[in-house]
């Protein structure tokens, strides 16, 4: 086996370009044969038809090199994080998590998978498995199934299992887990100092259960485990006593272990790139996530290629990290399952999404029993939404235009829509307050006031007008600490559709509220 097969399976590669494949991903596939490709939302995410015959481009010039089955992989968790955005609006996996239903994630799973297929992307970089206990999670949040290991547990291989009934593998993340976390490794890294014993009573109970899932792919985190690795701890990714003597050894994981992006800050960059990523197959690392800079892909296979050649990587560990890729492609060859563009947001599927946001919708506090609303149709509503963002590199949010006042109008005609910034200034606060005060209720939507103290202040400028008001978290729970004085309290999980729907009706009462908080709420103040 050449030393040039054996690296060029561990690299996978990302490329700007919709419609055709870009010349430079085609000179790098020539030249350094790699095992397949990253898609990302900005950069290859066209019409559904584009995606579909974009990929059947990828494996055609891959046949062409006779090179392996590609892998083709995205980020298509759901929720805030759906690189195909034309899929079926599944609500995510924390409005999961407040449904309780191990049978709704294996559905997520196999909408998911199915969609996937049917675009020929084969391998989905989910579940989150990172049990969120930190309200200050800049990263994970709402991709978290929640705070209680033993749920995110039972949801994260349930949802495994879904998705690999449909022949798409599934990529379990962020190992050892990313949950409580006050920094986001795209920007810089973080550690984490609990003790072992505290990791496996807890962050690493669903890795466990995605292990025993049969989970093919297991992706590493970007931060330090000081109980690990000692003071100053190299992130996980470069982390041989992490990535062997823990994943492999102890837990006995024997699928493939792909590092998260190598651009991500908490790993050095320019120069040093390439010296990380020998480090990472050292550590253990099967695959390593390159993105679409021609520069970096040259810097890690040309230092990967120089490490095998002068016996810094171990030819028999190539070897094994070889045999397990290709076994994992012999698995997605043996599926081959390839359903039509037709699945893709089917009634069937759409049904799911639906019956998730309704069984996720989470009453909190309603101390006035304002619900359900009964108002005579001259009465007036106004509701309120920020404008969202994407409040980390891992978020598809700004894609999204939240349907909460339409949603609302359904069963109140006389209701009327104000769009204000994610962080909103006095100025525009105090002329939202001036138009608020002739309305006879208020519905304000909340994305992460928590951590956003303008937001924050406007929901409690518009509580002091003391005009009915219903507060609607439609990202995280938290939002309720820095507001603790309202009375009507609801979360969604998500911006999409079928969530914002499914609030409006639980409000009007044509529904049954039941789902249950997956996070505590922190104390005010």
């Amino acid at each position: 086996m050449k030393i040039e097969n054996l690296i060029g399976q561990k690299l996978l590669f990302a490329f700007k370009g919709k419609q055709t494949l870009s010349p430079e991903i085609i000179t790098a596939f020539k030249k350094y044969r790699p095992s397949g490709i990253t898609l990302f939302r900005p950069f290859n995410v066209g019409t559904l038809e584009e995606l579909k015959n974009l990929n059947v481009s990828l494996q055609t010039l891959a046949r062409e090199l006779d090179l392996p089955l590609l892998l083709i992989a995205t980020d298509q968790e759901g929720g805030q994080l759906m690189a195909v955005g034309d899929g079926t609006p599944l609500p995510g996996n924390m409005a999961l998590g407040a449904t309780r239903s191990k049978e709704l994630a294996r559905k997520a799973g196999q909408v998911l998978g199915r969609e996937l297929a049917a675009l020929g992307i084969n391998v989905n970089y989910a579940p989150c498995a990172d049990v969120n206990i930190n309200p200050q999670n800049p990263v994970v949040g709402v991709r978290s199934f929640g705070e209680d290991p033993k749920l995110v547990a039972e949801l994260s291989s349930a949802m495994i299992e879904g998705m690999q009934s449909q022949g798409v593998a599934a990529t379990v993340k962020h190992f050892p887990g990313h949950g409580d976390t006050d920094s986001d490794s795209h920007h810089t890294l973080g550690t984490v100092s609990h003790s072992l014993k505290r990791l496996h009573a807890v962050e690493l109970i669903p890795f466990i259960s995605a292990i025993n899932a049969d989970a093919k792919l297991m992706m590493t985190a970007h931060l330090g485990i000081t109980s690990i690795d000692g003071e100053n701890p190299p992130p996980a990714t470069l982390s041989k006593n992490i990535l062997t003597k823990l994943l492999r050894d102890e837990l006995d994981y024997q699928g493939v272990i792909i590092t998260d992006a190598m651009d991500m800050h908490a790993i050095r960059q320019g120069g040093f790139l390439g010296d990380d990523s020998v480090l990472a197959v050292q550590a253990g690392a099967d695959i390593l996530l390159v993105t679409t800079d021609p520069q970096d892909q040259a810097r890690i296979a040309e230092s990967l290629l120089s490490a095998g050649k002068n016996g810094k990587l171990d030819i028999d560990d190539l070897k094994l990290s070889y045999e397990r890729i290709i076994k994992l492609k012999k698995w997605l060859a043996e599926k081959n399952i390839k359903p039509e563009l037709s699945v893709i947001r089917s009634v069937e599927h759409l049904a799911i999404a639906d019956e998730i946001a309704e069984k996720s919708i989470t009453l909190v506090r309603d101390e006035k029993n304002l619900l359900p609303l009964s108002l005579d149709e001259n009465k007036k509503i106004a509701v309120i939404v920020p404008k969202p963002l994407d409040l980390t590199p891992a978020d598809t949010s700004s894609y999204v235009t939240p349907q909460l006042a339409n949603s609302i109008r359904h069963y109140h005609h006389n209701t009327d829509e104000f769009i204000v910034s994610y962080s909103p200034e006095e100025q525009e606060r105090n002329d939202l307050i001036e138009k608020l005060k002739n309305y006879d209720l208020i519905v304000i939507g909340t994305i992460n006031a928590y951590a956003e103290k303008k937001q924050a202040d406007l929901v409690n400028q518009i509580l002091n007008l003391n005009i009915p008001t219903i507060v609607i978290a439609m990202r995280l729970p938290y939002d309720l600490a820095v507001i603790p004085q309202v009375s009507t309290f609801l979360c969604t999980y998500s911006i999409l559709e079928p969530s914002m729907k499914a609030v409006a009706k639980a409000i009007f009462g044509r529904s049954q509220i039941t789902g249950q908080l997956p996070v505590s709420i922190p104390k005010s103040g």
